[in-house]
């Protein structure tokens, strides 16, 4: 269980009728994903920037299975981000930047290798494993990047609108690996404006609203 308490943020620059103060409080089971709605600037990236550890909460607690994570360094918290921006190494070749997600260090065994190729097939990039990112559509390239998340097998997955600018083909594909990471005990939060989105991975669904989430039926 991912359970966040009052996990609260500040900003002491805004601008009129923005946010200022934000008070998240959620809890979200293994398997289970909750997607969060609101428009720009209502806080949805403070939220992903907090669960994440890329923003340091002025108060709360957030926990996994009772552990404390806001104890731990992002890199020991198991949990991946997958932003907009595809966040690719440009030197490395398509099926590296894939196993990054794998082995940090690069130094990939055979079957992990099989299960990059399997991946790069199932989401239509058979046949480009050796192409560098600059040789890729922005479309691939956001393929790859959510490959390499989903592949990582992490505890909690923040999908930040992962799936826009794909084709319909390309995100059922992508739909069917986050749910395959669901069925393997990963607590999703998806944010996104799509509907579709909404519809085929989110269990619950929430809206944010001055500075707080608000849940919707």
């Amino acid at each position: 269980m991912l359970e966040c308490r009052d996990l609260s943020f500040h900003y002491d620059r805004f601008e009129p009728g923005e946010t200022p103060d934000f008070h998240f409080s959620f809890r979200l089971a293994p398997g289970e994903c909750l997607s969060v709605e609101g428009p720009s600037g209502s806080g949805k990236s403070t939220l992903l920037g907090l669960l994440a550890g890329f923003l340091e909460p002025a108060g709360g607690t957030l926990a996994w299975q009772g552990q404390d994570l806001l104890a731990l360094p992002p890199w020991e918290r198991g949990i991946t981000t997958v932003f907009q921006e595809h966040n690719l190494f440009d030197q490395l070749p398509v099926w590296l930047n894939v196993g990054l997600g794998l082995a940090p260090d690069m130094k990939l065994t055979r079957e992990q290798r099989a299960r990059i190729h399997e991946g790069l097939a199932e989401v239509g990039l058979e046949g480009l494993h050796d192409r560098l990112p600059g040789e890729l559509s922005g479309g691939q390239r956001q393929r790859v990047a959510l490959l390499r998340a989903l592949l990582r097998g992490s505890r909690v997955l923040l999908l930040d609108e992962p799936f826009s600018g794909l084709d319909e083909a390309t995100r059922d594909g992508l739909w069917a690996l986050v749910r395959r990471q669901k069925a393997a005990g990963a607590a999703v939060v998806l944010v996104s404006h799509d509907r579709d989105d909404i519809e085929a991975l989110a269990d619950r669904r929430c809206r944010l609203e001055g500075g707080r989430l608000r849940p919707l039926a």
